[in-house]
């Protein structure tokens, strides 16, 4: 059963055993992620020398359930744009708070930013 939806920071500081590693690993078999954040993921780990196959692996074996970014999502990311602002949320991070909130479950991430914001969504920092 699936009770939570991972930022692309947490799942870097759960794959780069930084600070919240740990909160992450706990929650690994109940978390998603959507594939927008599927893709921050493997970007930061090609651009710090990964080769493709290895990130998807790497991916793989965290055995999220990676939710589509559908129409529905984009218009929920969309909508997150004018609140969100002043925290200067990526797509990426409105992508993870749209799939949370459509899933009625926490959005899990590692930027301390996030605990500021003031929307309809559980939020929990990892770090």
């Amino acid at each position: 059963m699936i009770e939570c939806v991972l930022d692309a920071s947490a799942v870097l500081a759960f794959l780069h055993r930084e600070p919240g590693y740990g909160e992450v690993e706990r929650l690994l078999d109940a978390a998603a992620i959507s594939a927008v954040n599927v893709a921050e993921v493997a970007a930061k780990l090609i651009d710090r020398g990964a080769q493709q196959e290895q990130v998807r692996e790497a991916i793989a074996a965290l055995g999220l359930r990676v939710v589509a970014f559908d129409e529905e999502l984009a218009f929920r990311a969309a909508a997150l744009a004018k609140p969100a602002r002043s925290s200067g949320l990526s797509l990426g991070d409105r992508a993870c708070l749209a799939t949370a909130q459509a899933l009625n479950l926490s959005a899990i991430t590692a930027d301390r930013s996030w605990s500021r914001l003031k929307l309809p969504i559980n939020i929990q920092v990892v770090r």
